[in-house]
């Protein structure tokens, strides 16, 4: 708590309106998100290279931005840090009644269930009627898309079979196609490729995929494989401008090729 408590002084130093720091003083709410979701995504990507130092510094950058906000909020009246902290216990004893009450959980599927149900309750406290209220704007879209698909599918709103899905992605797609063919509007295209992004992602769903992570995978799978022909072509003395384009297909269907027989 003596750690906590230097942490809050030294934030409150770093927004002190005559001796604090210039960029600190200036910030605010929305000024400051940006950072927050960035230091978030640095936590992740710490996990994912299995970095444990790194990730010791990078919860330690997340959350400084926890204490950055509550600061702000603290300046304005609206709540401090012991508030955020309250907050979050209380929300976690009421979310979790198999632990601090007497509710009986009997396993991980009926412990999802029940935990979905007390946020059902909870949005309709908060005077938030709507199925998909409360879904964060700021989410990435491919993360936002399967929270969506995920909540409309609790009310029956969903395929139950996988050959549909698979027939909306191959409509999508050819709606994408037509559109190229023949353009309708200035945004039409944009739309297509949008919905098709979005049966793409909830066909992830059905296959049990996350599709974020499943594109995060298909991202660094390519950062690799490109890689891989830059270093290829720099053993030859060349760069890839002086490659022609059969040259570096041939070589990524190489790589391809290596990486599927190993």
């Amino acid at each position: 708590m003596k750690d906590i408590q230097a942490l809050l002084q030294l934030m409150a130093r770093l927004r002190h309106p005559q001796t604090g720091c210039p960029w600190d003083q200036e910030q605010n709410f929305h000024t400051i998100a940006p950072y927050t979701i960035e230091e978030a995504y640095e936590v992740a990507d710490a996990i994912e290279r299995n970095s444990m130092d790194e990730l010791k510094d990078e919860l330690g950058d997340l959350l400084f931005q926890v204490v950055f906000h509550a600061q702000l909020a603290s300046e304005s009246g609206l709540f401090n840090f012991a508030d955020v902290v309250t907050a979050i216990i209380e929300k976690m004893t009421r979310r979790h009644p198999h632990v601090f009450a007497d509710t009986k959980i009997l396993d991980r599927q009926q412990q999802t269930e029940a935990w979905e149900a007390q946020k059902e309750s909870e949005r309709q406290t908060q005077g938030r009627h709507s199925l998909l209220d409360n879904i964060p704007l700021a989410l990435p879209a491919l993360k936002r898309a399967e929270k969506i698909q995920k909540r409309v599918a609790k009310v029956g709103f969903d395929w139950t079979q996988l050959d549909p899905v698979i027939a909306k992605v191959q409509e999508e797609l050819t709606e994408v196609i037509d559109e190229i063919t023949t353009p309708s509007s200035e945004h039409a295209l944009e739309e297509e490729v949008g919905d098709l992004l979005f049966a793409c992602s909830n066909l992830a769903r059905h296959l049990k995929l996350d599709p974020e992570q499943t594109l995060a995978k298909a991202n660094n799978k390519f950062v690799r494989r490109f890689q891989s022909i830059e270093h290829h072509f720099q053993t030859e003395g060349r760069t890839l401008t002086q490659v022609s384009e059969e040259e570096m297909e041939l070589a990524w269907q190489e790589v391809k090729a290596k990486e599927k027989a190993s």
